[in-house]
This record gives C-alpha cells, sequence and structure tokens, in this order.
C-alpha cells in the first residue's frame, strides 16, 4: 500500500462529514431565499409585481456570483488546495447568510446575495474533489454518495424553518432564518481540525511542469472540451426537474386540474420540500446502485430515464388530490437524484492539476443551465399553447441530450485518480 492510500485512509472519514455538512448549509442557504422570497421582500416594501420582480432580479444577481464564483473557487482549489477552498467557501456563506438576516434595503440583499453566491459555488466542488482523492477507487462512490443525499436534506430544513412561526420579538422569521444558516455555517469551521489534505493534491504540487488550474484549457484543448461539455449536459435533466417542474408547481397544479381542498392551496414551498426528499433519497439509492454495477454511466443513464418517466406522470395525470401531486413531487425529485453520481464523474474526468476547476465549474454551470431552459420552456409553450407539453418537450430534449453525451463518455468507475493532464 502506497504512503498516499495510509495517508488517505486517516483522513477521508473527517472529510466526508465535513463536507456532507457544509453541502447541508449551502443547499440550506440556495433554497431558504425562494422560500422566504416573498415575505422578506414585503418586509422591505416591495410587493405584487415589484416583488416578483426584485425577487427574479436577486436571483440572477446570485447566479450570476455562482457563475463567477465557481470559476473563481475552481481555479484556487487547483493552484491552492481542495481544504482552503472547502473552508474558504463555507465561511464567505456563512458571513452572507448571517449578514442578510439585518439588511434593510433591496441594494444590501442584493449585495449580501451575491457575496453568497459566490461563496456557495465552492463548497461542493471541494468537498466532492478532496473526498473522491482520498478515499479508494473501489468505494469512492459511497463517500459523494452521503454528501449529496445528506447534503440535500438541507432543502427540506430550509423549507420547514422559512416556513414556521417562530415569534420572536422584534425579529422577523426571515431574518430568522437566514441568521440560523450563518450560525449553522460557521458553527463547520470548528471541524477544521482533524480535515487534512489530499496526498494526491500534496504530490502533484512538487510537478511544476505541469500547469494547475488552467480554466481557459478547458476551452481550448478539443479532448478537454468535449468532456467538459459532456459532464455539464448530463447534469441538466436535474435542473430541468427542478427549475421548471417543480419550481412552477402553483402554475402546473392549476393547469391540470389538481383537487385542492378549501382553504389550502397548492405550495411551491412544499413542493421545494417534497422535491428535495426525492433528491436525496435519490442520491443515495442511486450511489448504492453505481458501486453494485461498478459503473457510473449505467445508474445515471438508468435515473434520467426515471426522470422522464416521473415527469411524465406529474404532467399528464389531471384532477388527482393534492396528496399524490405532492407524492408526484417527490418521485420527480428521486428521479433527477443522481447529483453526487454527475460531479463524481465530473471528478474523476480530469487530472488533478484542472479536477477542482472542472468538478467546482460544472455543477454551476449546470445550475446556470435555468437560464437557458427557461427561455426554451416559454417558448414551446406559447408555440403549443399549452405549459404542460412545452415542458414535457423540454424534458424531452434535455434528457436526449444527456443521454447521448452519457454514450459518448468513458465510464470512470475504476479511474485512478493520481494523473495530471
Amino acid at each position: 500500500m502506497s504512503e498516499i492510500d495510509n495517508y488517505s485512509k486517516k483522513a477521508y472519514i473527517p472529510a466526508i462529514i465535513i463536507a456532507a455538512l457544509g453541502y447541508f448549509v449551502d443547499i440550506y442557504d440556495l433554497i431558504l431565499f425562494g422560500v422566504i422570497r416573498v415575505q422578506s421582500l414585503e418586509s422591505l416594501g416591495y410587493k405584487g409585481t415589484d416583488n416578483t420582480f426584485y425577487g427574479e432580479w436577486l436571483i440572477s444577481i446570485q447566479m450570476f456570483g455562482m457563475l463567477l464564483g465557481g470559476i473563481l473557487w475552481g481555479v484556487l482549489g487547483d493552484k491552492r488546495g481542495r481544504l482552503s477552498v472547502l473552508f474558504g467557501s463555507i465561511m464567505m456563506y456563512s458571513v452572507a447568510n448571517l449578514l442578510n438576516g439585518f439588511v434593510n434595503s433591496i441594494e444590501a440583499y442584493a449585495f449580501w446575495r451575491f457575496v453568497a453566491g459566490i461563496g456557495l459555488a465552492g463548497e461542493l466542488g471541494a468537498g466532492i474533489t478532496l473526498v473522491s482523492e482520498l478515499m479508494p477507487k473501489e468505494t469512492r462512490g459511497y463517500g459523494t454518495t452521503i454528501i449529496a443525499g445528506f447534503g440535500l436534506l438541507g432543502g427540506i430544513t430550509a423549507g420547514l424553518i422559512g416556513n414556521y412561526e417562530w415569534n420572536l420579538g422584534n425579529l422577523e422569521n426571515w431574518r430568522l432564518a437566514y441568521v440560523i444558516g450563518g450560525v449553522m455555517g460557521l458553527a463547520l469551521l470548528i471541524l477544521r481540525i482533524g480535515v487534512h489534505e489530499s496526498g494526491i493534491f500534496e504530490k502533484s504540487k512538487d510537478n511544476y511542469s505541469v500547469k494547475r488550474g488552467d480554466f481557459l484549457s478547458l476551452f481550448t484543448n478539443k479532448k478537454k472540451f468535449e468532456k467538459y461539455l459532456q459532464c455539464i449536459t448530463i447534469g441538466i435533466p436535474t435542473w430541468v426537474a427542478v427549475g421548471i417542474l417543480i419550481l412552477f408547481a402553483p402554475e402546473f397544479a392549476k393547469a391540470l386540474n389538481i383537487e385542492v381542498p378549501e382553504g389550502e392551496k397548492v405550495k411551491a414551498g412544499t413542493a421545494v420540500m417534497m422535491a428535495y426528499a426525492g433528491l436525496a433519497t435519490g442520491d443515495i439509492f442511486s450511489g448504492i446502485i453505481s458501486q453494485m454495477l461498478k459503473s457510473r454511466k449505467k445508474a445515471v443513464a438508468l435515473f434520467i430515464i426515471m426522470t422522464v418517466f416521473f415527469s411524465s406522470l406529474y404532467l399528464f395525470s389531471p384532477n388527482v388530490d393534492l396528496t399524490t401531486f405532492y407524492i408526484f413531487c417527490f418521485l420527480i425529485g428521486f428521479g433527477a437524484g443522481f447529483w453526487a453520481i454527475f460531479v463524481t464523474i465530473a471528478s474523476e474526468n480530469f487530472g488533478t492539476n484542472i479536477r477542482a476547476t472542472a468538478t467546482t465549474t460544472i455543477p454551476n454551470f449546470v445550475r446556470g443551465s435555468v437560464s437557458l431552459i427557461l427561455p426554451i420552456y416559454n417558448f414551446l409553450s406559447q408555440q403549443t399553447g399549452s405549459i404542460i407539453y412545452g415542458a414535457f418537450i423540454v424534458t424531452i430534449l434535455f434528457a436526449s441530450i444527456a443521454l447521448l453525451s452519457l454514450s459518448q463518455m468513458k465510464e470512470t468507475f475504476h479511474n485512478d485518480l493520481d494523473f495530471t493532464e
């Protein structure tokens, strides 16, 4: 057994724990804004169409921060190390989350959402890269599955805390929800003790002939660009499901004539919680299936097909009751729950000198793909005269692209990660 293997066995358990907890708070913050958007903006004086306008504006600013942060943290991860990025990103989004609870203007709100976006972009990529390099190749899929599966529970927690009526004096509910997220993140910094840097990365630092963190090489080198684009496209079906079918659940419920009990309504927050419960469950099962089949590709293909099936069930089951509708939301999340394998594939496809850059930017470009998906969805809905058919065509389109990309990729399950490009 090599020195790196001995080092890794001692280090990967603390790394899994801190990466999973960090991703939990990451997803909590990412989902929290969607849950408390209306009440927070109303508190700042924005109602009706202004509330919607500034809500979309803040989401765009946060997304821009994430795209920028993905590049920044990825390059730093390959130049300075995975561990520094993991804790640096946690500190940044935690401080931003905390201060979001004390804003009194839309300008301050926008600034801290931008800072939070930058911070949120780094944690998952750094965590997956670190754990993938520390664990034996035969079992690293379990490590990344734990990270994603546990982390996605942060979305459920955000829904519960964001919707809960705390009644704590003058501190409004939405402000307290942000403060809780910030405190949770900062508490993780205590766990820095006992988490070690990747031995593979430490070894690669001595190779001065290889350029590390070269983001542009992902676009200028044909082989790298093809792998990079394929990794991005296989992840997009997840965000088609979440970004359209789940976030616009009230609109789909209305179009499908969902039977809603008197005095109740379809809540986007509840749909999101059900979907994220499904995502967390799906991530656990997809990771286990991947290990059993000894294949990332077969597991991803299976879950993409399930995403299409459950999305079709959701879109073409009119007049069902509210409980059944929410169950469909859970099933869509379950089918789309291959995020852990998707990010692991990204990590396994690239050499040590560019791995953090690729693994950190790829998920953020997938998240950013919502900006491309939404106009296509709106156009198709207008052309077909139905949001149902618009959503169905978009689902089939991006699932087909993902499966085509997957078919062109090499299996990475048995890849040894101790190599450079």
